[in-house]
């Protein structure tokens, strides 16, 4: 029992990361296992979201300041430690822009596909999708009046 008790401090600190773990697996649930492509939609956003905020946990640092030097230059020496890498933060932002945009574009195909198939299911949009070859071919074989 007490061989456990040092992974408790571990786990405590660490909380967020395993947050994150949980909202990738369920984002991934959503994307791979539901049928109803607005569900699908949800599952990506919440997927795009777990990875953005784990990135942007990864570029935090304690009691570290932004590197911006003052402008009369810095005397002695810099310790790169004391700064926070702002390249993390600022390809999150990039990220965010490229997540809404994915977000307005599988929107509109979804919108796109209710109007022509009436349905947001995919094994019912695949069923309507197998009958309409065959239709198709009945109405070149029937002859013109």
């Amino acid at each position: 029992m007490t061989d456990f008790i040092p992974i408790i401090p571990f786990i405590i600190q660490r909380m967020n990361y395993f947050v994150y773990i949980l909202l990738m697996l369920l984002g991934m649930y959503g994307v791979f296992y539901k049928k109803n492509y607005m569900k699908k939609i949800i599952g990506l956003n919440i997927l795009q979201t777990a990875i953005i905020l784990f990135f942007i946990s990864i570029g935090v640092k304690q009691d570290a300041t932004l590197p911006i030097l003052p402008h009369g230059g810095v005397r002695g020496v810099v310790n790169p430690g004391d700064y926070i890498n702002p390249l993390p933060h600022v390809l999150m932002l990039t990220a965010i822009v490229v997540a809404v945009a994915t977000l307005g574009v599988a929107l509109a195909m979804v919108i796109k596909i209710y109007k022509d198939f009436s349905s947001m299911e995919e094994e019912e949009i695949l069923l309507q999708l197998a009958r309409k070859p065959a239709l198709d071919n009945k109405k070149k074989e029937m002859p013109m009046n």
